[in-house]
């Protein structure tokens, strides 16, 4: 960390830091923060998902692998059938929103997660 100035300005006082220490302290915030979130059960997924989920043609079918569901299983879990979700992973039907609604609590994650 650089050089910290300590300034009073009309009776306020202030600190001035370089704008790389200021960053490196947001930076450092930022990362605590995620830290604690983590630490308190919040689900990261890895790097391999994150990229596999940018590329596919299918964030149901690809969550789906990711939690070891079966069609079958995830079907049922949401209370479609089977040939249903098939199309929905195929992207012959879109599913309601209900549906991806179920379909995203059964995979445990939010709505926009399967259809960003």
């Amino acid at each position: 960390m650089g050089e910290i100035q300590k300034l009073t300005i009309e009776g306020k006082n202030y600190v001035l830091v370089s704008e790389d220490d200021y960053e490196d302290m947001i930076d450092t915030l930022e990362a605590n923060a995620i830290t604690a979130r983590i630490r308190e059960g919040e689900e990261t997924f890895p790097h391999a998902l994150i990229v596999e989920l940018a590329e596919t043609d299918s964030r149901v079918r690809t969550y789906r692998k990711y939690r070891g569901l079966s069609m079958t299983e995830l079907a049922k879990t949401a209370g479609i059938s089977q040939p249903y979700l098939s199309d929905i992973e195929n992207g012959k039907k879109t599913g309601s929103v209900d549906v991806l609604k179920r379909i995203a609590v059964a995979l445990r994650v939010d709505l926009d997660d399967l259809v960003c």
